[in-house]
């Protein structure tokens, strides 16, 4: 599953060929969100009145990017991407125009509320971004991304990565050269730059000293667990289950979740993703009449996105500051409840009779078997129906080759040779010649997002420090979900993560929430609670 409408929130800043807009003016109070009165904060008031416009406009590149991974026929694909390219450009103009800079500088000395001063935080940051950026480089990068992701979508099934890299050299030249000028715009590493548009603060150094540390361990721990498991009874339900009913129970899924169906649609796509705005959601999901185990993971993980989506403050549309905090922060809404709730006994509980409903009465429906299905520790070669335990070893793989890609340290032909030999050092599987369900699986270099792969990483760390400080608040917590009742999950991640949007930088939030920074022990200590060792 991705993010891609979070990952809207970045690649929906794309621009195009576009001179810069003037900005307009608005005097009117009513249309300046915030406390400040506009009289004493006039800078900052013109600064609110574009980015509450830019909202209304992502709304709209949002959907148009839902409906062409979603509901568009293969005919329309060049005629979307240049309706997108326009759109972003218009968007890209009004990020960048000159005067921002000015009003910027101005807010500066303006009597400001804590609020508003941590929407000019973000303001800054996305003039950075966008200064740093020609309109004609992002608009070539829309173009390529999308040429590239749409030929990715049939060229996946055909095992054809010779197909995939016409299209590839492209993304990755328009990506290294978007690198470097973030890089000189921001004085971070090409690397980093990329990894802070999707993470701010967050430093390759810095992943290397956590994922170095998960190389030493995990790799381990999940053969460990692997042969401690290998003699556990597990019933695989045999199908066939009707894409019917999967869709009918994904939805109760989600209901029972608290996903609000009434500002939000559940869809199909060969990637799963969430996108859209908050008041609007579009989660999609991929089924299988062999197994229904990939779609009620996926709308677990999408569930997550979404809720967080549709939590952030309303009061704060149209602001910087009621924007998600971070990729890796959003990504630890959809791991904590696919993995931490998910995966959890007290949940699995809940799932036979919903199960019978909709699928039919079958043999392994039972909530023992259930629970040996959903923590059974199998390393495979799909990173999207990956064992919690094996999931972030799939991470740190990906982020290794992009950060070579990205570096000038590997090229595109060199992905095969590099994906075959981590897979083989981390897991123990040979990949060779299998593209499908190896560097061709994900949708995210095809599209250009390289930086990305680390948040999903970082989010199972975020969520294992969530489910634990959660536990020490809430009194009976795991009896509560077994009975039923999810809303003390759903409160406590509302008032600790969704209602902050971006008032916070991640590491403030984080301290906020669960009491210091974030910590990987959290992760591998409820790995050994679960699995033991």
């Amino acid at each position: 599953m991705e993010c891609n409408g979070i990952r809207g929130q970045c690649a929906e800043r794309a621009p195009c060929n576009f001179l810069p807009l003037r900005l307009p003016h608005h005097p009117n109070p009513q249309r300046i969100p915030g406390e400040a009165a506009v009289n004493n904060t006039p800078a900052y008031a013109e600064l609110a009145a574009v980015h509450a416009r830019l909202h209304r406009l992502g709304h709209a590149v949002a959907m148009l990017s839902w409906d062409r991974a979603a509901m568009m026929p293969p005919g329309g694909s060049a005629a979307r991407a240049a309706g997108e390219v326009e759109l972003r450009g218009l968007i890209q103009g009004m990020r960048r125009d000159p005067r921002i800079a000015e009003l910027l500088r101005r807010a500066d000395d303006e009597p400001l509320d804590e609020l508003s001063r941590a929407d000019l935080r973000e303001m800054r940051r996305d003039w950075r971004e966008a200064s740093a950026l020609p309109e004609s480089l992002v608009a070539a990068r829309t173009l390529a991304g999308a040429r590239c992701e749409h030929a990715w979508r049939r060229q996946r099934p055909d095992n054809d990565w010779r197909g995939y890299l016409e299209n590839f050299h492209e993304v990755l030249h328009l990506a290294r050269e978007e690198a470097l000028r973030l890089s000189e715009a921001t004085g971070l590493a090409p690397y980093d730059a990329l990894l802070d548009r999707y993470e701010p603060g967050m430093t390759a150094a810095e992943l290397d000293r956590l994922f170095g540390a998960l190389r030493q361990w995990l790799p381990e721990f999940v053969a460990h667990t692997r042969a401690r498991q290998c003699d556990d009874r597990v019933v695989t339900p045999p199908g066939p289950f009707p894409v019917a009913g999967q869709r009918a129970l994904c939805a109760v899924l989600l209901e029972r979740l608290g996903f609000d169906l009434s500002a939000g649609r559940l869809d199909e796509s060969a990637h799963p993703f969430t996108g859209g705005v908050p008041e609007d959601v579009r989660l999609t999901c991929r089924y299988r009449e062999d197994d229904f185990l990939p779609a009620v993971r996926t709308v677990l993980h999408e569930a997550g996105h979404a809720r967080y989506n549709q939590g952030l403050p309303r009061a704060w549309l149209g602001r910087p500051v009621g924007r998600p905090r971070s990729f890796g922060i959003h990504e630890s809404q959809s791991l904590y409840f696919e993995m931490q709730l998910g995966r959890s006994r007290a949940f699995l509980e809940l799932l036979p009779p919903l199960l019978r409903a909709h699928l039919g009465q079958s043999v392994g429906f039972d909530a023992d078997n259930l629970v040996a299905l959903f923590t059974r520790v199998a390393p495979g070669q799909i990173r999207v129906e990956a064992d919690e335990a094996s999931y972030p070893l799939h991470i740190v793989l990906r982020y290794e080759i992009e950060r070579a890609l990205i570096g000038g340290e590997a090229e595109a032909e060199d992905i095969p040779d590099m994906w075959d030999e981590r897979m083989m050092a981390l897991f123990g599987i040979d990949t060779r010649g299998d593209y499908r369900d190896g560097c061709l699986q994900d949708v995210h270099w095809a599209d250009g997002s390289f930086g990305y792969f680390p948040s999903y990483a970082l989010g199972a760390m975020y969520a294992a420090q969530w489910a634990a400080t959660m536990a020490d608040a809430v009194t009976d917590l795991e009896a509560r979900v077994a009975g039923g009742d999810l809303q003390p999950v759903f409160d406590w991640l509302a008032e600790h993560i969704w209602s902050q949007a971006s008032r916070f930088e991640t590491d403030e939030l984080v301290r906020r929430a669960s009491g210091g920074p974030l910590d990987p022990t959290y992760f591998r200590r409820h790995l050994e609670r679960r699995y033991g060792g």
